[in-house]
């Protein structure tokens, strides 16, 4: 493979032209040891997205990411495995109840989970909110944490496909983030090197999400389920709605509260409906079809099994969470139905207030965020509060109340209202 040269793989993507088996090996192995400049990957991931990527091409990419480094082996634990994966959204708090509650209904859930990037939120940034709790584990601790607590939640070490790690920071500031080939090689990259036997995605549609219309949401879960099922993993998808926000929170703290209260057999129903979808998808994949989700939150075992692995990464459960200084309310402008609560409006309020990051290393604020005191489709009367605005920095405010402009509609009372179901469609 000696002669070949990163300017002659650009020119075949850039000229709409298929690239080998052996381009795309030398190129991700030469690009993950700095032998590619980033201006030459920038300049064919560009190429990537604007031309796209046959199948063959796609699989190929992500076995390359994959063999740019560690793949973990959970076999040695005496349950089978299961992960969940989402392409993100705003109020997704959902790993925090499910990888307990799929843990107390027999698998292991070793969840390797992200910090928030935008407007959509990180899981890990979440988890931080509460004091004490630790995202970075070495491999024996998160072993020792699966075994004791039955699931962990906790960031990708550097050695899983580290082309993914040096290609994500790449995309985000290159305006190559939404290529499906570019997002399916990513996600699929690391769920497969983690080492799990099964894999259900969340692939989210609407304003809140990557991919805005259903066709595009299909065709990259399908491309995922494709990867997954060629390299072993059984894996399903769930197309899910991301127009309107998941549950009544964004935020950090604020979504860990509300994550509590649906371990407490309480919390928003599309929450909970969402978490016990996944659940049994979840289960099924992992040959436990006849395990009961819905009982694991009735009767606390969930709980139970939150606590041991919060208590197992360093954190204090029954401690209390930080709480932003100013709070602001949003009142209702007129009487009638809440028709639209939009999810990518609501996410960019929660950014600005200070809930997300503008670059990888910037800081978060715990205890900012956005609660949303009422949902599409509920009856609201003028004045009364919508949303409750939460944040350490008052001055970014007025910022906030901008982004929400047009994302909060009250219409007349007999308006018809038909809210979208949480779980869309099922591909695999």
């Amino acid at each position: 493979m000696g002669s070949m040269d990163a300017i002659s793989v650009i020119r075949t993507k850039r000229d709409r032209g298929e690239l080998t088996p052996d381009q795309i090996d030398w190129v991700i192995d030469a690009y993950t040891r700095g032998e590619v400049a980033h201006e030459q990957m920038s300049s064919l991931a560009m190429a990537i997205f604007l031309n796209g990527m046959t199948r063959t091409e796609i699989a190929r990419w992500t076995a390359a990411m994959i063999a740019s480094g560690d793949r973990m082996d959970f076999s040695a634990l005496p349950r089978p495995t299961a992960d969940k994966h989402s392409t993100g959204g705003v109020g997704d708090k959902i790993t925090l109840p499910l990888a307990p509650l799929v843990a107390a209904c027999g698998a292991a859930v070793p969840q390797l989970s992200g910090r928030g990037l935008g407007h959509t939120g990180g899981t890990l940034d979440k988890l931080e909110a509460i004091p004490g709790w630790r995202a970075h584990l070495s491999n024996a601790e998160m072993l020792d944490v699966l075994r004791d607590a039955g699931s962990v939640i906790c960031a990708a070490g550097d050695g899983l496909a580290p082309a993914d790690k040096k290609l994500y920071a790449l995309r985000d500031v290159t305006g190559t983030v939404e290529s499906i080939p570019l997002i399916a090689s990513s996600i699929m990259s690391k769920k497969i090197a983690e080492g799990t036997g099964s894999l259900v995605l969340d692939v989210k549609v609407g304003s809140g999400a990557f991919m805005k219309h259903l066709d595009d949401a299909r065709e990259l879960a399908s491309t995922m389920v494709g990867l997954g099922t060629d390299h072993g993993v059984r894996t399903v998808a769930l197309l899910t709605d991301m127009s309107t926000p998941l549950g009544r929170t964004a935020g950090n703290a604020l979504e860990v509260r509300e994550s509590v209260e649906v371990l407490a057999g309480g919390g928003p129903a599309d929450v909970v409906e969402l978490t016990l979808a996944l659940a049994r998808e979840m289960l099924d994949a992992a040959g436990l079809p006849d395990a009961d989700p819905a009982k694991a939150l009735a009767d606390g075992s969930a709980m139970d099994h939150w606590r041991r692995m919060i208590t197992a990464q360093g954190g204090d459960p029954d401690a209390p969470l930080p709480q932003a200084r100013e709070t602001h309310i949003l009142p209702a402008p007129s009487s009638g139905v809440l028709t639209t609560l939009d999810a990518y409006a609501v996410g960019l309020a929660a950014w600005r207030l200070g809930a997300g990051r503008a670059r990888k290393e910037d800081p978060v604020q715990a205890g900012a965020g956005v609660e949303m005191h009422a949902k599409p489709g509920d009856t609201v009367v003028a004045g009364q509060p919508l949303l409750t605005l939460h944040t350490d920095t008052p001055e970014k405010l007025p910022y906030a109340l901008e982004a929400l402009d047009g994302g909060v509609v009250v219409g007349a009372a007999e308006a018809g209202f038909h809210a979208s179901p949480v779980v869309l469609e099922r591909i695999g």
